[in-house]
């Protein structure tokens, strides 16, 4: 079973959500209320920070 060790707020509609243990640097996650996806940036023990994920680009064949 994973705990959450922290709690994170959107940061388009501020609602909040927890940050399970396994998240690691790079994961993305979204928001269930908007479903604006986030990229954990840091996680350390004394919290974790999140920012807008990146949007998907096409590559056009390159």
């Amino acid at each position: 079973m994973t705990l959450a060790t922290a709690v994170a707020s959107c940061l388009v509609c501020d609602t909040e959500f927890e940050v399970r243990e396994d998240w690691e640097k790079g994961e993305i996650t979204e928001c269930a209320a908007c479903g604006q996806e986030h990229e954990v940036v840091e996680k350390s023990a004394s919290g974790v920070r999140l920012d807008l994920a990146p949007e998907v680009e096409e590559d056009w064949g390159e």
